[in-house]
C-alpha cells in the first residue's frame, strides 16, 4: 500500500458530501473498494458517517498476480473497520473484445447479483470529479453527443440495485489529503499508469490542459450542464413518446407521422429507448446500439424500409405502412434464451398455467408456428409471432398463447409503456 501523504484538506467538506447524499438512510448498503485512494476514503467516509449498515465488496478480476493480495488487504482493514467484506471473482472472460469494457460490465453485474443477495439497498462507488472530466475527454474522442459528454448521475438504477456516487464533487486530491490526515494507506494500481489505456492517456491530457484552465474541476462542472440538458432531452422525449406510442401484443408502435415530424435528437431518443424496451434490456447494462447504427437505420425509415439492430426488428410494411412503424423483438437473437413457466423470459413475458415436467419457455419460431392454424388472428405480423413465447417439452410444443394455441396457458407482458418511459429518462 502507499504510505500516508501529507496532510491535505477537505475532510469536513467530504463528510457533507455524504451525509448530504443519503441523508437519514437506515437500509443496509454495500461499498465497492478496490483499494485505492479513492474506494480507500470512501470506505473511510461511510464507516465515520454510521448512518446505515455497511458491507464492502472487493472484485477480483484475475487479471493482475497482485489482485488477490490486494483484496486481501482490503478485507484486513474493513476487519479493523468492522465492516464484513465479500470478494468476488470474476472466472468467465472469454479473452474477446475489449478487456476493459468487459470487465466492467462484469463487475457490476456481480456486484449487483451481490446486493440482492446480500439484502442491499444499494452500493456506493467511488467516483470523483477527476473521473467525470477523464470520461467527458474520453468520449470527446468519440464523438459523443449530449448523453455521452454528461456528467456521472449521483444516482443510478441497474441491474435491479441502486448505484450511488456521492463524491462526484469531490477531487482525487482531496481524498488522498483525508486518508493521509487520518493515517490511512492505500493501494495504487500500476494499471493506471499504463499508456494502453484510454484513461492513462486523458489523465495526462488533463494534465497538460491544466496550465489554460481546461483542468477536472473545469471539465466537471461542463459535464454538469451537460447533465441537465440531458435531463431536459429526456423529459420532454418522453412527453413525445407519450404521444405516439403504443404496444401491440408486446411489439411497440410509432404513429408514423408524428415520428417523421419530431427533432431528430427526439426521434433518436425514442427509437434507441424503443429499442431497449423491445429487446427486454435494461438501460446501461450492456451494450446498447451505437450512435451511426441509430443514424442509419433512421436514415432507412426516412426511406420507408425498415431494418434490424440491437436484436429488434423494425418494419413499416403491410396494413399499417401508413399508419405505424412497429419495434418488435428478431426471433434470431432468440437463439438458446428459455426460461421456466411462471419465470421471466427474455424480459418480456411471462408464461402462466399447468406445470408440466421437462418444460422450458421459448421462442415460438417458423417451426412453431406452422402448428398454430390461428394466428394470424392476433393481428401480429409473421416474424413478431416467431419471437413470441412458447412453452415446449424437447421437440414438442405444448402452449403458444399468441399463436393463438394457448391450450389453458397465459402470457402475461413484463413491461408496459411505463417502463418505456423509464427507459428514456435513464438512456
Amino acid at each position: 500500500m502507499t504510505p500516508p501523504q501529507p496532510p491535505g484538506c477537505g475532510g469536513a467538506d467530504l463528510k457533507a458530501l455524504i451525509h448530504d447524499h443519503f441523508g437519514p438512510e437506515t437500509r443496509p448498503l454495500g461499498i465497492a473498494v478496490s483499494g485505492g485512494s479513492d474506494s480507500m476514503a470512501l470506505l473511510h467516509l461511510m464507516q465515520g458517517w454510521g448512518g446505515a449498515p455497511l458491507r464492502c465488496v472487493t472484485v477480483d478480476h484475475r487479471l493482475r498476480a497482485e489482485a488477490a493480495s490486494e483484496a486481501a488487504q482490503v478485507a484486513a482493514t474493513c476487519a479493523d473497520l468492522g465492516v464484513p467484506h465479500d470478494t468476488l471473482v470474476w472466472e468467465d472472460w472469454d479473452g474477446q473484445g475489449n478487456l476493459p469494457a468487459a470487465a466492467r460490465a462484469a463487475r457490476y453485474r456481480l456486484m449487483a447479483d451481490w446486493a440482492a443477495q446480500r439484502g442491499l439497498a444499494g452500493i456506493v462507488l467511488g467516483h470523483t470529479a477527476d473521473d467525470v472530466a477523464e470520461t467527458l475527454l474520453m468520449r470527446l474522442a468519440r464523438r459523443a453527443g449530449v448523453d455521452g459528454l454528461a456528467a456521472m448521475q449521483a444516482r443510478r438504477a441497474l441491474h435491479g440495485t441502486v448505484l450511488h456516487r456521492p463524491l462526484l464533487k469531490a477531487r482525487r486530491a482531496d481524498l488522498r489529503a483525508y486518508l493521509a490526515a487520518h493515517g490511512a494507506a492505500w493501494i495504487d494500481d500500476p494499471s493506471n499508469e499504463d499508456p494502453r489505456y484510454r484513461r492513462t492517456a486523458a489523465r495526462r491530457a488533463l494534465a497538460t490542459l491544466a496550465p489554460v484552465g481546461v483542468d477536472a474541476a473545469a471539465l466537471a462542472e461542463v459535464a454538469a450542464h451537460l447533465g441537465e440538458a440531458r435531463a431536459t432531452l429526456q423529459h420532454y422525449a418522453a412527453q413525445e413518446a407519450a404521444r405516439i406510442a403504443t404496444v401491440h401484443q408486446g411489439d411497440l408502435l410509432l404513429e408514423a407521422a408524428g415520428f417523421a415530424a419530431l427533432r431528430p435528437d427526439m426521434a433518436r431518443r425514442i427509437l434507441a429507448a424503443g429499442l431497449l424496451w423491445v429487446s427486454g434490456s435494461e438501460p446501461g447494462a450492456g451494450p446498447a446500439a451505437r450512435g451511426p447504427d441509430i443514424t442509419r437505420l433512421m436514415d432507412a425509415i426516412a426511406a420507408g424500409r425498415g431494418g434490424t439492430l440491437a436484436g429488434c426488428r423494425i418494419t413499416q410494411g403491410g396494413a399499417r405502412k401508413s399508419a405505424h412503424l412497429r419495434l418488435a423483438r428478431e426471433h434470431a437473437a432468440l437463439s438458446g434464451v428459455t426460461a421456466l413457466l411462471g419465470a421471466p423470459w427474455d424480459g418480456r413475458w411471462r408464461l402462466k398455467g399447468p406445470a408440466v415436467p421437462g418444460a422450458h419457455v421459448a421462442a415460438l419460431g417458423p417451426d412453431g408456428r406452422a402448428q398454430c392454424p390461428d394466428w394470424r388472428a392476433s393481428g401480429l405480423p409473421a416474424h413478431s409471432i416467431d419471437a413470441s413465447p412458447a412453452l415446449w417439452q424437447g421437440g414438442h410444443l405444448i402452449s403458444a398463447p399468441l399463436g393463438g394455441y394457448a391450450a389453458g396457458y397465459s402470457a402475461e407482458p413484463c413491461r408496459d409503456l411505463r417502463d418505456l418511459t423509464a427507459c428514456l429518462l435513464s438512456h
